[in-house]
């Protein structure tokens, strides 16, 4: 019975030694634990964006391959541990944007199953975001998205400017909604000569809040466009917007609803004065440029003797550069949430703005913690 007590006490002893032993390693993992940001795009002019931000945090940018095989296949190899970590992952959207997406699940699934402690996806542009409403007989594929991207292993996504904010009420998880507009705003002040001549325009009225929230932060008018250029309607064809047919029915036929009115558009008017005024035109994406032409046609109409349009993605589709160049519009300026240096070779009007610094800053934020609160001082709700 002694040695039993004694080799009791001796296994307490080995065990209380071993549990010791475990809790110097975890906090030896905790204290260890870090951040790693990774590109998943496998275009380098994609990547221009995720250099600029390992480069502000001090970081070198995550060890991976992504690639696409010759049966056009995404395949993503992380090549270091990951294990423990916090992994964000930068994808910037380039034209062909169903690889990149398929780019950016397939890496979040490897990290998943990597181990890793969080994946933040740092998406600036939010692909398919137009797309976050019920149209026609069709779907809401920005809400399918969002699924998607919580299968594969997200835990937190940071944005900017989503089209439309309802946006992250489709996920699962925390969404930051950063804003471009400190330094669009910046941009103005600095860049455009006399600026306190100017007017914001909004390009319809559902841009006028966005409009409105520059306006009252730079002091500035008001304009707002209402109607829509000859051509350019694009919900003609749109059942939801027109009467259907009458077709004569069997049925009960006691039931009479209103008549249902088709909408029409009037033709496009200027509601405020742009005349003698530096006309900037706000949103939050410009992509076919041909409303933005026929604004600018309008405002030059109405006595605007310059015309700037401000977008935070420029994704400048089509013949988007050719038409800009040959357009009244004097200038247009984009953030790089969207790579498009091949469209400003095209067209020397095209500016771009820097918005990595911000991006860095929530990086930085979310590992350590802190509260992004900072970040979005002096925005507005409607912003």
């Amino acid at each position: 019975m002694p040695v039993r007590r004694s080799g009791g006490h001796g296994y307490l002893a080995k065990r209380s030694g071993t549990c010791k032993l475990s809790s110097g390693f975890s906090k030896m993992n905790v204290s260890k634990s870090g951040y790693r940001v990774f590109s998943a795009n496998s275009s380098a002019a994609c990547t221009e964006l995720a250099k600029k931000i390992t480069e502000r945090l001090g970081v070198e940018l995550g060890k991976s391959v992504v690639y696409q095989e010759g049966n056009a296949e995404t395949r993503v190899d992380v090549e270091e541990s990951v294990r423990g970590q916090d992994i964000f992952i930068i994808q910037t959207i380039p034209r062909d944007v169903n690889t990149a997406i398929m780019e950016l699940l397939i890496m979040a699934y490897a990290l998943k199953t990597s181990c890793a402690k969080n994946i933040i996806g740092v998406i600036p542009y939010f692909p398919y975001s137009k797309q976050c409403k019920m149209r026609k007989r069709g779907s809401i594929v920005c809400k399918l998205l969002a699924a998607m991207l919580a299968k594969a292993g997200l835990s937190h996504i940071i944005t900017m400017d989503l089209h439309q904010k309802e946006i992250q009420g489709f996920f699962s998880f925390p969404v930051d909604n950063l804003r471009a507009s400190p330094f669009l705003i910046q941009y103005i002040q600095e860049e455009i000569p006399d600026y306190r001549n100017a007017i914001i325009v909004a390009k319809s009225p559902s841009a006028a809040k966005r409009a409105q929230s520059y306006a009252e932060r730079l002091r500035l008018g008001l304009a707002v466009l209402h109607g829509a250029a000859p051509g350019l309607e694009s919900n003609a064809g749109d059942g939801l917007y027109s009467p259907p047919p009458i077709r004569p029915s069997a049925g009960h036929t006691g039931l009479e609803l209103p008549l249902m009115m088709a909408k029409e558009k009037p033709p496009i008017t200027v509601v405020g004065d742009v005349g003698g005024r530096i006309a900037i035109i706000v949103d939050d994406i410009i992509d076919d440029v041909e409303e933005f032409v026929a604004a600018a046609e309008i405002l030059k109409e109405r006595g605007a003797y310059k015309i700037f349009i401000m977008a935070t993605h420029g994704l400048l589709s089509a013949d988007a550069p050719r038409l800009i160049e040959e357009s009244a519009i004097d200038e247009v300026v984009v953030t790089n949430t969207v790579p498009h240096e091949v469209q400003k070779l095209q067209c020397p009007k095209i500016k771009t703005v820097d918005v990595s610094m911000i991006l860095a800053e929530a990086i930085r934020r979310i590992h350590n913690g802190e509260s992004m609160a900072y970040l979005f001082r002096n925005i507005a709700v409607d912003d």
